[in-house]
């Protein structure tokens, strides 16, 4: 009942949180200038903070119209060139005759949507023809659709890099780090054409056994059979998904928040300052970091279950036991594709060397094509957003690629 006593809370702050909106709007319009109306100015922030902290399960937009190549912008497209019920592969379209290495960005299934890469891929859009993995919140997801586990999430991968063809290259941002590799050597096995020049993984749970962060530690704690009972909902039969067994996103979201809670309460804290004195720049910020941030998505439970148990509490592609299908799944057969791996000094989600694990599997492949990278001074998110991923670890990734075409 967990999923429908959530809605039954979501349904009933709906009409206020609208009304908020709809009053902080209209109070935009009169209020005076300062140092007048202190108190209508305060009043008003307030409605639009409380109007715009509600959780919503509908997908952001990318956004990017052009991106920069040489001294001119070039405009994008999105187009969804392949679809299944649960997920679409979206590229981004450039404007321009100039070919430029493919590059699939596998984005987590972790509750967010993968539009929390926008950064990631606006910066890889400069050099690379981008493809990414746009999951589909499962909610909207017919019970008939079938399952989606980890095998499921591991088919998509190489499906999607079929579609792309030869001598494309893959990125995976966090949780799909396990897939990815798990694809990889299950295409490099079977001689697959389709099979990538270089894997790039950040910040991936390879091997959380080492410096296992409170993330890692929660996993351990209980049997998988209380994450079961305790963290899956059914989705209520309003929704198209109506029936089906999820991981709620907003189980997910409640977790990350209360992980950094005072920074959270900090900022629309700063938000509410920055509204009352009309600090435009600030306040624009902030609403586009928490639109984002509260748009979640839910998981199938199978997918979510199999995650907890097979990568967090067995380690099973740590330690040698990881089967696609029926198979083992052997990263020791990755002969061509290099592999390049990014850490961040700071990450309290993946801690230091669980990412960095993938080169010790990946035994046969020659020195030459591996390579590690350790950020400093960054945390999860750094690795993958912000000025130091633009500016440190972008070009490296670019220079992997460019050495592996």
């Amino acid at each position: 009942m967990i999923y429908q006593f959530y809605q039954a809370q979501a349904d009933s702050m709906d009409p206020f949180r609208k009304l908020a909106r709809t009053t902080s709007g209209l109070l935009r319009t009169v209020l005076p200038q300062p140092p007048y109306g202190i108190a209508l100015r305060h009043y008003n922030a307030a409605l639009e903070v409380f109007g715009n902290s509600g959780i919503t399960h509908k997908r952001p937009d990318f956004g990017i119209k052009a991106v920069p190549q040489g001294n001119r912008l070039v405009n994008i497209t999105e187009e969804r060139v392949l679809e299944t019920a649960f997920a679409g592969l979206l590229h981004f379209r450039k404007d321009t005759a100039r070919k430029q290495p493919k590059l699939l960005v596998v984005a987590p299934l972790s509750g967010h949507f993968a539009t929390l890469l926008r950064n990631t891929v606006e910066t890889l859009l400069q050099d690379h023809d981008v493809y990414i993995t746009d999951w589909t919140n499962a909610r909207d997801i017919p019970v008939d659709a079938g399952r989606f586990g980890f095998d499921e999430y591991v088919e998509h991968v190489i499906k999607f890099l079929e579609h792309m063809g030869p001598r494309s290259h893959v990125l995976g941002v966090c949780q799909p780090s396990v897939a990815v590799l798990a694809a990889v050597a299950v295409m490099s096995e079977h001689n697959n054409p389709a099979t990538p020049r270089s894997m790039t993984l950040m910040a991936g749970p390879i091997d959380t056994r080492r410096n296992p962060t409170h993330v890692n530690q929660l996993a351990k704690t209980k049997p998988i059979s209380w994450f079961e009972e305790k963290l899956i909902g059914v989705v209520p039969w309003r929704f198209r998904g109506g029936g089906r067994r999820v991981y709620p996103g907003f189980m997910q979201l409640t977790a990350f928040v209360s992980m950094n809670l005072e920074r959270h309460i900090g900022a629309h804290i700063k938000q509410f300052r920055a509204i009352a004195t009309e600090d435009q720049q600030t306040a624009e910020m902030h609403r586009n970091f928490y639109d984002e941030y509260l748009a979640v998505m839910d998981l199938t439970a199978e997918f979510y279950l199999e995650t907890v148990e097979r990568i967090f509490m067995k380690h099973e592609l740590a330690v040698g036991e990881l089967h696609y299908k029926g198979r083992l799944v052997r990263p020791d057969l990755i002969k061509k594709t290099f592999l390049f791996t990014v850490e961040g000094e700071r990450d309290d989600i993946c801690g230091l060397g669980q990412t960095a694990a993938a080169l010790d599997l990946c035994s046969n492949l020659r020195p030459l094509l591996k390579r590690h990278h350790m950020q400093t001074g960054v945390g999860h998110y750094g690795v993958f957003s912000g000025r130091r991923w633009q500016q440190e670890i972008y070009p490296l990734v670019r220079e992997v690629i460019q050495f592996s075409v």
